[in-house]
């Protein structure tokens, strides 16, 4: 059976994560890959439920520890049912946020503690972190720019908060590139997003060249 392998993207809200994964899942399915994609919080029944909870707009009373406790949650359902599964099976697996966003927004932005934070998803998680994780840097006024201008765009909780929070969290995911920098490549995810696909693309192969050899 073929190896498998574990990639998340992440970035701001607006930095093309989703337009991303859908070029990057085609490419690698072309060099004759088996891909799956998923999302977080989501991506399984029962994690997309929480999703509903924790990103409804009417509950803007969440506290932030609930908050991080209901990302955690959704994320074991999430790997012990579809992530851990499919790297079994020998699959590529391309996710939409992972740890790293309750890093950045619950353990920076909501100033819960990086550590803290990070600690009950590593419970949640038995540890197992992607193998690649390519964060896509975008100024948070230009993400929250785009959003707006897509109108089939989902608007959730966490689009309503302040451009301040959106620094925040932007600040939070450079600390976790200079913290974790074997496994978290930046990708400048301001300019078009041919432009950003071409850097997604030299860091996969990049990646793949090095598992190869």
């Amino acid at each position: 059976m073929a190896q498998g392998y574990f990639f998340s993207v992440e970035g701001c809200e607006g930095a093309g994560k989703s337009s991303q994964i859908i070029r990057l899942s085609q490419y690698l399915m072309s060099r004759g890959y088996e891909v799956i994609t998923t999302r977080e919080p989501g991506g399984i029944a029962i994690a997309e439920q929480i999703r509903s909870v924790i990103l409804d707009r009417k509950n803007t009373e969440m506290d932030g520890r609930t908050e991080a406790l209901l990302y955690a949650a959704a994320r074991r359902q999430h790997y012990v049912e579809k992530i851990a599964p499919s790297i079994e099976e020998g699959h590529i697996i391309i996710c939409d946020r992972f740890i790293d966003s309750s890093l950045a927004y619950q353990g920076y932005a909501r100033g819960l503690g990086v550590d803290e934070v990070l600690l009950i998803n590593e419970f949640a998680i038995n540890k197992v972190f992607p193998d690649l994780t390519i964060y896509l840097d975008v100024d948070p006024e230009l993400g929250l720019s785009r959003i707006h201008e897509h109108e089939d765009r989902e608007i959730n909780r966490l689009d309503l908060e302040s451009l301040a929070f959106h620094q925040k969290v932007r600040e939070g995911y450079l600390q976790l590139v200079e913290r974790f920098p074997n496994r978290i490549v930046m990708v400048n995810a301001n300019d078009d997003m041919d432009e950003v696909f071409s850097k997604v693309k030299q860091v996969m192969d990049k990646f793949l060249d090095s598992i190869v050899h």
